[in-house]
């Protein structure tokens, strides 16, 4: 193996292993947005909001994102190196 096969090897987990981290941490930071929908029932007299109905936000969907990202290139990883082991 050369060096640039050596260095893949410790470089691309720790680029999946920091990409998880950091989605997981980003997704936890960004929380949810208020909706701003509601439904009017005209019979009923009154509004209609579903309960825990709301949208993730743009940080949360962009850490979500990157946290999968991650979690794929281990799983590459992981199954790379199986594949290689004789």
């Amino acid at each position: 193996m050369n060096t640039t096969g050596k260095a893949a090897a410790v470089v691309v987990p720790l680029l999946g292993v920091l990409a998880v981290i950091v989605g997981t941490f980003a997704a936890w930071l960004g929380g949810s947005q208020p909706v701003g929908w509601f439904a009017y029932a005209p019979l009923a007299n009154e509004t209609f909001s579903p309960p825990g109905f709301t949208f993730i936000g743009p940080m949360t969907q962009a850490g979500l994102v990157s946290a999968v990202v991650g979690l794929l290139l281990l799983a590459f990883w992981a199954g790379h190196r199986v594949g290689r082991r004789r």
